[in-house]
């Protein structure tokens, strides 16, 4: 017999038997969710159910008003079968034609792991999505929440981040009320707190079927219930071994195992939330890096920047003052140099922990580079400025201990600008604070200073001055002037001083205690002070050439350019250069520079001693004179600061210790030079007491190269 000879089966048989062999169940639904028929299939699936609300796991009315609305797209559902099993199903709703009474269709589909994995595989490249879009972490969490609880509607889904003090923070929850969220939020991890704390704190998934009877869940038991919550199953989420950073978890309404495909489920989860917490981490690190000092962890100009244009615009609407501080560490280039930067990144962070300590919540501190930190004081006046600038200098003053066991002092120079006095914008009032801070510096470190407008002009008055030195160094228009030393007993010349002196086009004779300091601040001393000698050599050289040999020559060095350049080098150049002998050259130095014993400085002291290069202390006396490093140290001679000889002969006091530096000078074999002689009787004062060396207006006053070359030719020379 043909297939063609077998009778046709009735035409609702035929369809019977091939849903039944394709495994696909089929029922027609009205739109009050009634089940009015359905095939064999559907029938075993879900016994006697009259409704879809008795066989469909968390489905209510609105979730139907929903499904009705989008017929068509595919929705995962969680089956009750009539022995209490769940069965994953891929459901299908389609409107029927016209005339059926407005009928609806339902194809059910069994959930293999083909689908299962494409309804994975979707779920990721959504959220994936989200996260390379740099969406906010809440955002990706409650996406993936939502997508979990479409693929499933039986399920309800959360995600918990935990703190680093072991406190749980809710990040998603679309389907529960925000009462619960607040109602767990803070709650501590521990080895009985609920399906998330517990599986946080032990570090592993926790499964519980039953909330009612769990021992995990005897605290929050009642929580769970009032939100019909039957059955849990959480997963701890974590980063490289490190801490839990976070839980996954899926609720039941009923008692329940969890499901094969949730597992599945819950794993692609899983490094779903690793991914987004990892991207967390980098997009916080890059903004770290971006808008955080990495020393103190303190805002940096750019944030700060941001934060107090935000709070100038905010006391202008409200008419309200507003304070800059600008602080800098006193000598903390001292820190670093002797101690080293691991030292001196110890003592930032310990600044910045006592800064914040001292101020309010609405105040804002950042560290705008180097040891200088910034403060920006809404609602604070002048004079209330002035009392946090008190109140953190109190914070700096107790010593600070080093892990290496050694103890140092602290101090800082303020300056305060306010808003809208000194300025309504943020750039002047940061230009005025570091003004005032700079007075504050001036005025000897350790204290505070308001800006005033007379800073102003005297900063533009500095800043044209560097300009117009720098421009007179590079054009040749500095001069150097000659004052000769003489023998007070005979007034022979013993040498001469080098002078640097600055013929102004416009100011006329600039004194060099006002552009001296200013070079000094700029960084020009360095070149003035190279400058010299070479000119200095020169001279000598051209006076030897016009018939003025075996002339002596002292040059004032300054401290900061043995620490900065070689001048032991520098100085042997230029005596081959111009073919001269070192016995010449005398270099005179500070004190400071002296009581230095260490590194550079202290090594090119001894090679210049050894080229034949005589040292002299200038001032002697007026700084921390120390007995110690005259006798270590290769020095000549030292120099009795004029302040001493101004009134020899009628103050007994300046007798004393001018006495008592000759008396010094002879102890030890040194020449002692006295500066300033200006009268006769100065010099016999200095000749009583031991003194046989002196420059002043007495003998003469400071001449250029030519008036000087006049002046010895006048003069007997007698030998050195």
């Amino acid at each position: 017999m043909t297939v063609t000879d077998q009778p046709a089966p009735p035409p609702g048989a035929l369809l019977e038997q091939t849903l039944e062999a394709a495994g696909i169940g089929l029922a027609w639904v009205d739109a009050r969710g009634r089940l009015q028929r359905g095939s064999a299939c559907f029938r075993r699936w879900v016994g006697a159910a009259a409704t879809l609300f008795d066989c469909v796991h968390a489905l209510d009315k609105d979730k139907w008003q929903d499904w009705q609305a989008s017929p068509g797209e595919p929705r995962q559902l969680a089956l009750r079968g009539p022995d209490g099993a769940t069965l994953q199903v891929e459901a299908q709703l389609r409107p029927l034609a016209a005339g059926s009474d407005g009928l609806l269709a339902l194809v059910l589909n069994p959930l293999d792991e083909r689908r299962e994995r494409h309804a994975i595989d979707i779920l990721q490249r959504e959220v994936l999505e989200a996260v390379a879009s740099s969406r906010p972490l809440q955002v990706v969490m409650d996406l993936l929440c939502r997508r979990v609880e479409a693929m499933d509607a039986g399920v309800i889904c959360t995600v918990l981040e935990i703190d680093r003090e072991g406190r749980v923070h809710p990040l998603a929850a679309p389907s529960l009320p925000a009462s619960f969220s607040s109602a767990i939020d803070g709650e501590p991890i521990g080895p009985q707190a609920g399906s998330c704390g517990t599986a946080a704190w032990r570090r592993e998934p926790v499964e519980v079927r039953d909330i009612a009877s769990d021992p995990l869940w005897e605290r929050y038991r009642p929580l769970a219930q009032s939100f019909g919550l039957a059955a849990c199953w959480s997963t701890p989420i974590s980063l490289a071994d490190g801490p839990v950073r976070a839980t996954f978890a899926l609720y039941y309404r009923q008692v329940r195992s969890v499901a094969s495909f949730h597992r599945r489920m819950v794993e692609a989860c899983a490094q779903l939330c690793q991914l987004a917490l990892q991207h967390e981490d980098s997009q916080r690190e890059i903004e770290r890096l971006a808008y955080y000092d990495s020393v103190t962890g303190l805002p940096n100009r750019t944030l700060f920047t941001d934060r107090a244009q935000q709070a100038l615009q905010m006391s202008q609407r409200l008419d309200r003052p507003s304070s800059l501080l600008l602080l800098d560490l006193d000598r903390f280039k001292t820190v670093n140099d002797s101690l080293g930067h691991a030292a001196g990144d110890e003592v930032l962070r310990e600044v910045a922990r006592r800064l914040n300590a001292a101020l309010r919540d609405s105040d804002t501190l950042a560290r705008l580079g180097g040891d200088e930190f910034v403060l920006m004081l809404p609602g604070c006046n002048a004079l209330d400025a002035l009392h946090v600038a008190q109140k953190l200098h109190a914070a700096l003053s107790a010593p600070l201990q080093l892990d290496s066991g050694m103890r140092i002092n602290l101090s800082a120079s303020i300056g305060i600008s306010t808003c809208p006095d000194d300025g309504q914008s943020f750039e002047p009032l940061l230009k005025h604070a570091d003004i005032a801070m700079y007075e504050a510096k001036q005025a000897g470190r350790n204290c505070s200073r308001y800006f005033l407008a007379s800073m102003n002009q005297s900063l533009d008055e500095r800043l044209n001055l560097e300009s117009e030195l720098r421009q007179a160094l590079s054009a040749g228009q500095l001069q150097l002037h000659f004052q000769p030393k003489l023998a007070l007993a005979d007034a022979r010349v013993l040498g001469m001083e080098v002078l640097l002196r600055w013929p102004h086009p416009v100011r006329g004779w600039v004194p060099p205690d006002r552009f001296i300091p200013v070079a000094e601040e700029c960084g020009l001393i360095n070149a003035l002070d190279a400058w010299v000698l070479e000119a200095a050599c020169r001279q000598l050289r051209d006076w030897a050439e016009a018939g003025l040999p075996g002339l002596q020559l002292s040059v004032n060095v300054s401290a900061l350019r043995f620490v900065q350049d070689d001048v032991a080098a520098h100085v042997q150049q230029q005596l081959q250069r111009h073919g001269l002998q070192a016995s010449q050259l005398t270099l005179e130095i500070t004190e400071r520079l002296m009581l230095d014993e260490r590194g550079r400085p202290h090594e090119q002291l001894l090679a210049l001693d050894a080229m034949g290069v005589r040292l002299s202390v200038d001032d002697f006396g007026t700084g921390y004179s120390s007995l110690s490093y005259l006798k270590r140290l290769p020095v000549s001679e030292i120099k009795l600061d004029k302040s001493f000889v101004r009134d020899l002969d009628s103050d007994p006091d300046d007798r004393a210790l001018a006495s008592a530096v000759i008396s010094i000078g002879q102890a030890l074999d040194l020449s002692v030079v006295a500066e300033g002689v200006e009268t006769e009787a100065q010099r016999e004062t200095l000749l009583r007491l031991g003194c046989r060396i002196g420059q002043g207006w007495l003998f003469g006053r400071p001449m250029d190269a030519q008036a000087m070359a006049q002046w010895l030719r006048s003069r007997e020379r007698a030998p050195a």
